[in-house]
């Protein structure tokens, strides 16, 4: 098949990775695969003058970043406008894949020749977007639509009267995030995804970790994120890598007794599989996809939204385990990412989009 994936901007976001993932295992199973992006956009004259005269603290930065389809052996076309992706950017094909709310804007508007159109729904963009009605408003839209958790796929059906979406749960690459069976820390060790967007929690995940160093006086807090700390002042006794390989995220992974999500919303939760791949239990709020991954009791443990309380009780219960104890959590949560895989992942995903190159578009 050809098969297109339009994306609102190339940058190192969770879901443009996915994107990537998938574009190149659907291209090594011999589909013709293009991704179009439009180009980075410029600043403008008052964001120039502000960066200039750095006021209020102000830098002007571009999440514009290609990093993930710097080697891929499918095409990767930029458009000539930073504004939107139009029909006469992309190439005629059996699928048009829109991967976010305003892509599926300008997929609605393409002709039938660029592709059955379909909506791939990695998170409740209408809760994010600048502009809720017209996102909401795109969950109506006569797509075929895939979905990454069982609570996106309830949410479309129970939130906007949607047809049953496709489950294709993201995955974890094995030869990026493994290790082999481990004892914990001799230095008890708390872990967590960085970012300044409201939506990850951070206050309250700084919330639960300053309640556990009061319990915990050593403990070590390791964490990674895109970006350096602007808006939040991070503790000291936080260890903070920014924008690290992956590699070298798996390192930080491995010197995690626990791993912390505090999100108040979250798609699928990449972080606390990733996590658990490395044989890192994890706490985490009863925030969407996490929901699918975490299991309460086994391998961590799904606390209330934003229930500061409750979150660091069950931190404090992991990090206290006997070792025999957190050795199970341990292997548990190892089990259970293996049981995930990008290669069948991808398989699924590939089939869903024959059946519905198949059934018309049929939504």
């Amino acid at each position: 098949m050809k098969i297109t994936f339009v994306v609102p901007a190339l940058n190192i976001s969770g879901g443009l990775r996915v994107a990537s993932i998938y574009a190149d295992l659907l291209s090594k199973k011999g589909h013709v695969v293009t991704v179009v992006s439009p180009k980075e956009a410029t600043p403008s004259i008052k964001q120039k003058l502000k960066h200039f005269l750095k006021w209020k603290g102000y830098q002007y930065k571009s999440n514009f970043d290609a990093s993930y389809f710097d080697k891929a052996m499918y095409q990767v076309i930029i458009t000539g406008s930073s504004q939107r992706v139009l029909s006469s950017d992309v190439p005629d094909a059996d699928i048009v894949i829109a991967t976010w709310w305003e892509t599926a804007e300008w997929v609605r508007a393409f002709p039938n020749k660029k592709g059955q159109k379909v909506y791939f729904i990695q998170g409740h963009d209408a809760y994010v977007a600048n502009d809720v009605e017209r996102a909401k408003n795109t969950y109506s839209f006569p797509f075929a639509k895939i979905a990454v958790s069982k609570w996106l796929v309830s949410l479309m059906v129970e939130g906007y009267a949607s047809k049953m979406p496709y489950l294709v749960p993201n995955s974890v690459s094995h030869d990026v995030f493994y290790a082999g069976a481990r004892k914990k820390q001799e230095v008890p060790t708390i872990g967590f995804l960085f970012s300044e967007v409201e939506l990850k929690g951070i206050g309250v995940a700084l919330k639960v970790i300053h309640n556990l160093r009061i319990k915990i006086s050593n403990l070590r807090v390791v964490a990674f994120g895109a970006t350096a700390s602007v808006k939040i002042k991070l503790p000291e006794y936080v260890e903070l890598s920014i924008n690290p390989a992956q590699e070298n995220i798996r390192h930080i992974y491995q010197q995690c007794d626990l791993w912390l999500c505090c999100s108040v919303i979250e798609g699928f939760g990449l972080t606390v599989l990733e996590a658990m791949a490395c044989r890192t239990p994890a706490v985490s709020t009863k925030c969407g996809g996490p929901e699918d991954i975490v299991a309460e009791g086994v391998n961590g443990y799904l606390c209330d939204v934003n229930d500061v309380s409750t979150l660091t009780r069950a931190c404090y219960k992991v990090l206290n385990f006997p070792e025999e104890e957190w050795a199970g959590f341990s292997g548990k949560a190892h089990s259970f990412a293996k049981s995930y895989s990008w290669d069948a992942a991808a398989t699924l995903f590939e089939s869903k989009l024959v059946k519905i190159s198949n059934d018309n578009g049929a939504f």
